[in-house]
């Protein structure tokens, strides 16, 4: 089966739709219209890309499935990308810098493919995003666990990735018709794929580039996503915070992120300062002065009076990287009166004690050394000092002759 190509100046943004989830996903993004996107669908339901407007298609593994689908086996859908990756290769060209990749997973070819599309854009080099969508609960437990499995392999090479839980609109918009649920999932990822899409292809005048996006979304894990469009005198306001309370939002909160990529678009009534001071302050407060915001806007004439709001958050830490944290956290516990131990008070020390002196000391004089002389006259005078010698009596000195 033939299809056509990608014409030679195809557009540096490329969203893929991967199997039956992914093709319906990118069909209606395709005819809700994403300015400055080319579109590509691929499936091993040959039934299901004749019946898609997208001209640029890819057939996976005709020789596995014989057109016929994957069966919900994601080892067919494996292969069968391995089969055609080839041909996937050819359709992103060498002008590709960023690939949108939809999906839904828990089937088999969304799910097994996905992983290996998403490798062969990262060997490309492509920025790769991708928007998925989980199972519903009542789809099985099977189907639940094959998900979780693609999700965990997609993870190894996509730069970032959005995902959006079917249960989690449920809660939301509540007990829908079939073809009404799964055309909000539809709408969400439309609004993903076009919040960060057109904040590149869109002109404003604050523009945001392709490099300042790559360093929003390169390696940088799980992303969260909220957008709303308000009208009105506090539009701003309602805009942002309606964002922000988006079910793309993981629980509400963008606390913690290290980027945040926001894109304000305005109709007929154009945005003003004051506004983007509301929405940018309000923001930041949210996530904390840590993060680095980037922001851009744009225009949109189909808005008419209304504002719209489109908050990407990224650079939450991992699972394991909050285990470090903790693990290096000093923690101080105080203790109550009854739980802190009885201490036996000190007595004080009264005496005093004398500080260290110098020592000191007393000079030492070097004693005079007796110069012995030799004995001129021998034992003359021995004799004579050995006998006594007799006080004189009155005065008279008798001398006694020898």
């Amino acid at each position: 089966m033939q299809f056509e190509m990608l014409k030679d100046k195809s557009s540096i943004i490329k969203v893929i739709g991967v199997g039956g989830g992914g093709g319906n996903a990118v069909n209606h993004m395709y005819l809700s219209g994403i300015t400055g996107v080319d579109f590509i669908i691929c499936n091993t339901d040959a039934q299901a890309l004749e019946s898609s407007p997208i001209p640029n298609k890819v057939q996976l593994g005709a020789s596995l499935t014989e057109g016929m689908g994957a069966g919900s086996i994601p080892e067919v859908g494996k292969n069968s990308a391995i089969e055609n990756i080839d041909d996937i290769k050819a359709m992103l060209g060498s002008t590709t810098k960023m690939l949108f990749i939809t999906a839904g997973m828990g089937g088999g070819t969304g799910t097994g493919a996905s992983p290996i599309i998403a490798k062969a854009a990262k060997e490309l080099d492509i920025l790769t995003v991708a928007i998925i969508t989980t199972p519903f609960s009542f789809e099985g437990k099977r189907r639940r666990l094959q998900a979780d499995e693609g999700m965990e392999e997609l993870k190894k090479y996509v730069d970032s990735y959005l995902v959006i839980s079917n249960d989690r609109l449920r809660e939301i918009f509540g007990n829908l018709t079939l073809g009404s649920a799964f055309g909000q999932a539809d709408d969400i990822l439309t609004t993903a794929a076009k919040g960060i899409a057109e904040i590149i292809t869109v002109p404003g005048y604050i523009n945001v580039d392709f490099k300042d996006v790559r360093t929003v979304m390169k390696e940088s894990g799980v992303a969260i996503m909220g957008s709303h469009a308000a009208e009105g005198e506090d539009r701003a306001l309602q805009a942002v915070e309606g964002a922000l309370a988006s079910p793309l939002l993981k629980d509400n909160e963008i606390e913690g992120a290290r980027y945040i990529l926001l894109n304000i678009s305005s109709g007929a009534r154009e945005v003003t300062m004051d506004e983007v001071s509301i929405i940018t302050d309000y923001i930041q407060e949210k996530a904390g002065l840590s993060a680095d915001l980037i922001w851009g806007n744009c225009t949109d004439e189909t808005l008419e009076d209304k504002l719209s709001v489109t908050i990407i958050a990224t650079g939450f830490q991992t699972s394991e990287e909050r285990v470090h944290e903790e693990k290096n956290k000093k923690k101080i516990s105080l203790l109550t009166p009854e739980e802190a131990p009885l201490v036996r008070p000190v007595e004080p020390v009264n005496s005093f004690i004398q500080p260290k002196t110098a020592p000191s000391y007393e000079p030492v004089l070097k004693a005079k050394e007796e110069v012995s002389q030799a004995d001129l006259f021998g034992g003359m005078f021995a004799k004579a000092e050995s006998q006594k010698v007799q006080e004189p009596e009155n005065n008279i000195v008798r001398h006694t002759l020898v």
